[in-house]
């Protein structure tokens, strides 16, 4: 991997090219990556590869007018042709009246350190024993009976962004992880499950028999699954693997460009109660050894760690510049981007806070629900935020969980599941999005 500053010194040439070719501003993006994955199933590998790549961008700008273009050629003759392209490119297109660059006194200044980068590669051997201990300790489960495979990957990436405003920043971040699926049960009675963990540092992943167990187990416990009967007005407790798809359903719903076109259940909420009170959402891009910290936003902003929510209440929306400025707002630095498009908004390491009671206790009183494990399929209306998910988990009656469920369907309205949340104290740090187990009253779940 080379170093982040080479990144940017050919970023920076590439600038004052573009500004030399006409146009009035410019930035620059620069991804470099390596991984390795391996993966096998039932012993027998079925593949170990590595990839590098390389892939650059360039946005101009021209009055209001811009264009973007990528390459994976960063060879002088390609760059001076790639500056030529997206010049002319941006001279043709329309007007954008909220295009252009962060001014230069908002642009990051420092670069914090996150602590999201392991120096150390895996061999190629340690991830073999990694998917193939992690698959055995699946397989030994009594009643597991086949597997889909496991697999073990590492990678590591280097970013780096310049802009004619005068910002240069860049970072390297790394990843490792390790996964297996399997099947319990024989013939048309088997059901499959799995686990995984992923983690900054190989160090903390949780270890391949703790995953391969896990995996294993959790197929057993679905054997013989029911199709409930359609019940109304029950609750419904999310585990914590489906439970942050709740917090990624309010996020697509105030994001700017939602906002900007009115096409959000939320349009009308900032400022107000739109979850219980106690509840906490908040966004943290600079969380250590975090799955998606980073020192900047996509468009060189200083980021920080926000409430989104804060006792229940709806604090802000998420705005990259384009977004801020349609709305007659500042930028709350979510920007979010690639090689190939303009910055969009999005959350980083979002999460919502652990609330006081344990999972048993949240499920107590329970006279009839569902505890779901997953989910399939979505209905969810971004406009009036009705809601429809299909859903297999457990049957929940007097306070116990008694036996798999299989083809339920549940539904709900976004606006009233938020207001009847309660959240569990087993927060974790799983996911890049992560939320605990969480209760939520007054739902229906249909079946038979």
């Amino acid at each position: 991997m080379s170093a982040p500053n080479e990144s940017l010194n050919l970023l920076e040439d590439l600038l004052k090219k573009a500004k030399s070719s006409g146009a009035d501003s410019a930035d620059a993006v620069m991804f470099r990556s390596v991984s390795v994955s391996h993966a096998q199933r039932m012993g027998k590998m079925e593949k170990l590869e590595r990839e590098e790549s390389k892939d650059l961008g360039l946005r101009v700008f021209i009055g209001k007018r811009n264009a973007v273009v990528s390459s994976t050629d960063t060879s002088p003759e390609a760059l001076d042709q790639l500056v030529e392209r997206v010049v002319a490119m941006a001279r043709a297109v329309p007007e954008d009246p909220y295009a252009g660059i962060a001014d230069p006194e908002d642009i990051a200044r420092t670069i914090p350190e996150l602590d999201i980068y392991d120096p150390v590669e895996p061999a190629a051997e340690e991830l073999i024993t990694r998917a193939r201990d992690c698959e055995e300790a699946a397989l030994s489960v009594e009643g597991v009976s086949n597997s889909g495979g496991a697999e073990a990957s590492w990678g590591e990436a280097s970013i780096a962004m310049a802009a004619s405003n005068g910002f240069a920043g860049a970072y390297n971040s790394s990843g490792h992880s390790l996964s297996v699926s399997v099947l319990a049960g024989e013939k048309a009675g088997m059901e499959r499950d799995y686990d995984f963990s992923s983690a900054v540092y190989g160090n903390d992943l949780m270890s391949a028999q703790e995953i391969g167990l896990s995996a294993g187990n959790k197929a057993m416990r679905r054997l013989n699954p029911r199709k409930p009967k359609t019940t109304n007005n029950i609750s419904v407790v999310f585990d914590p693997r489906v439970s942050t798809s709740i917090m990624g359903h309010m996020i697509g719903a105030i994001t700017g460009p939602a906002i900007a076109r009115g096409t959000s259940f939320l349009k009308n909420s900032l400022g107000k109660q739109i979850f219980s009170r106690g509840i906490n959402i908040v966004d943290d891009p600079h969380l250590a050894r975090g799955l998606r910290s980073k020192p900047f936003d996509g468009e060189g902003l200083p980021n920080r760690k926000q409430n989104i929510v804060e006792d229940g209440e709806l604090l802000t929306w998420l705005l990259s510049l384009s977004s801020a400025r349609q709305l007659g707002l500042t930028s709350t630095a979510h920007a979010s981007r690639g090689t190939s498009g303009n910055p969009g908004p999005s959350p980083t390491n979002l999460y919502m806070e652990a609330g006081n009671l344990p999972p048993e206790e949240l499920i107590r009183d329970i006279k009839q629900g569902l505890f779901v494990t997953e989910m399939m399929g979505s209905s969810v209306n971004g406009l009036t935020g009705d809601y429809s998910r299909g859903a297999g988990g457990y049957w929940i009656e007097n306070g116990e969980i008694l036996y798999p469920v299989s083809e339920a369907t549940i539904a709900g309205n976004l606006k009233e599941m938020f207001l009847n949340l309660t959240p569990a104290n087993d927060l974790t740090f799983r996911y890049g999005s992560n939320a605990p187990t969480v209760r939520i009253d007054g739902m229906t779940v249909a079946g038979n």
